[in-house]
């Protein structure tokens, strides 16, 4: 009705590239189609039991019923801290230095918010998970992209990563005030050493820039890989924050408890954005969020093993339909390169085909930025008989084409 009245915050938004096939997938569902869906990193499994029965048990307390904090409740900002102390050595203050998000999606729009000034500059790697792009367009800053170096055994290319990084600083005006990282990488899977964050954190002293970590898929790691996090380095508290998630971790996903973590003034700035915003989490979800990461961690492992089962078997039933995958370190996806007789499809319209021609689901790599064009993201989220059967699909699929 009243045109002149422009949304401009919305318009700078693109349109959600996933829609396109999320909106076919659901047509064929409804149709009465079985589509095997590898699209989303949505964790199938059950959250561990003694979590769930914390949940159960406190939730039966009338007290916990109320409204709770928004930066969350002390002791889950302790058991935080004790996750950091036990894995990394890393001593985190739990007043000053943590607070507890809904989710490090949320977490991250809203630190966004709390700390971008319109037109502020902040980089990021291309591809990336589209929240680490379209949060400093909502908070009415701008983005600069880089793109993400790595060769087609995923291996990083940490040496153009720091050039390319450079080049930007040297030539952006403004200057970047902010960069983004995110390893093991959402949707590549790229991992990185401790010698990264060495490099990166030096060079946020030197160029004066905060970092922005998010380490989702730290536990989802393969055949003795460690992720590193950014605060084994000496002095990175004063550049850096971390963002971490009990989704994958736990099979936490619907939960919605995450972090964010490290310097102080950035976690000011989001405990106070936060406070207008709301009251923070159930407090049962909480107190069973603290049981996870405080009780016993047999349960990590077991989820853990379950990705690297599935990674293992999908990627060779994969290959012996003729498709070939490099096998990731890291995270619950396989970032797949399009098979040579689709290369000329591209991301989108391989997408398309897969799901209306072989009823498998995959995420388009375009939806991740333009240098994701050539690739798909595939979840480890059926089991093996599904899996088989996708395999059989995109065979039959691969000889037609």
């Amino acid at each position: 009705m009243f045109d002149e009245i422009r949304f401009s915050k919305i318009e700078r938004l693109p349109n959600y590239v996933f829609a396109e096939v999320n909106a076919i997938k659901m047509a064929a569902r409804r149709a009465g189609e079985d589509i095997i869906d590898f699209s989303m990193g949505n964790p199938d499994g059950r959250t561990p039991q003694h979590i769930i029965d914390k949940l159960c048990e406190s939730a039966q307390k009338d007290k916990t019923h109320g409204y709770s904090v928004s930066q969350g409740i002390y002791k889950l900002r302790l058991a935080c801290a004790n996750w950091y102390k036990r894995k990394y050595g890393v001593i985190l203050d739990p007043e000053s230095e943590i607070v507890a998000v809904m989710g490090s999606k949320e977490g991250f729009v809203h630190l966004t918010s709390a700390i971008v000034n319109p037109g502020d500059v902040a980089v990021v790697p291309d591809p990336a998970y589209p929240i680490h792009t379209q949060a400093f367009i909502i908070a009415g800053g701008n983005v600069v992209k880089i793109p993400l170096a790595y060769d087609e055994n995923l291996n990083f290319n940490e040496n153009k990563f720091f050039i390319d990084l450079q080049k930007t600083f040297d030539e952006s005006i403004p200057r970047p005030k902010y960069v983004v990282v995110n390893f093991p990488h959402n949707p590549t899977t790229v991992v990185v050493q401790k010698s990264f964050y060495e490099r990166l954190v030096a060079m946020a002293r030197q160029e004066r820039f905060y970092i922005i970590s998010d380490i989702a898929y730290a536990e989802i790691a393969f055949e003795g890989y460690k992720t590193p996090s950014i605060f084994e380095v000496q002095g990175a508290k004063d550049v850096a924050v971390e963002a971490y998630t009990l989704s994958k971790t736990y099979n936490m996903a619907g939960w919605r408890v995450g972090f964010v973590s490290g310097n102080k003034k950035l976690v000011a700035a989001l405990k106070k954005i936060k406070s207008w915003f709301d009251y923070g989490m159930f407090t049962p979800i909480q107190v069973a969020a603290t049981i996870a990461l405080d009780g016993p961690q047999e349960c990590v492992e077991q989820i853990r093993a379950t990705y690297q089962k599935r990674r293992n078997f999908l990627i060779d039933a994969f290959a012996d339909a003729g498709w070939q995958i490099a096998k990731p370190s890291a995270s619950m996806f396989a970032w797949a390169k399009l098979p040579p007789a689709a290369a000329h499809l591209r991301s989108m319209e391989f997408s398309k085909q897969l799901l209306t021609k072989a009823r498998v689901a995959v995420s388009p790599g375009v939806g991740f930025g333009a240098a994701g064009d050539d690739y798909v993201r595939i979840a480890f989220i059926e089991n093996e008989n599904r899996t088989r059967q996708a395999a059989r699909n995109i065979k039959k699929y691969l000889k037609e084409i």
